[in-house]
């Protein structure tokens, strides 16, 4: 059976640092992530799944991942 891709991201306690990437099999990668397996997650105790995204295919994904990365933080807050 196929697994369609997922874009995820992942947040520290406080989400100032975030993990944006791709799966075919989101709970294991989860699992890799709260154990330690991913270097940069577990340097900055990032383990929070704060989003998900379902694909059709894997470059879709991919571009996906891609546009998520590219997106920047804003610096300051915006007046109301």
């Amino acid at each position: 059976m196929a697994r369609n891709p997922v874009v995820y991201i992942l947040a520290s306690q406080n989400r100032r640092a975030l993990y944006i990437g791709v799966t075919t099999d989101l709970s294991r990668r989860l699992e890799e992530h709260r154990q330690g397996m991913v270097h940069h997650t577990a340097h900055y105790n990032i383990k929070r799944l704060i989003y998900f995204e379902s694909l059709e295919t894997a470059p879709e994904a991919i571009a996906r991942e891609k546009q998520l990365k590219n997106w920047r933080r804003e610096k300051e807050a915006h007046p109301d």
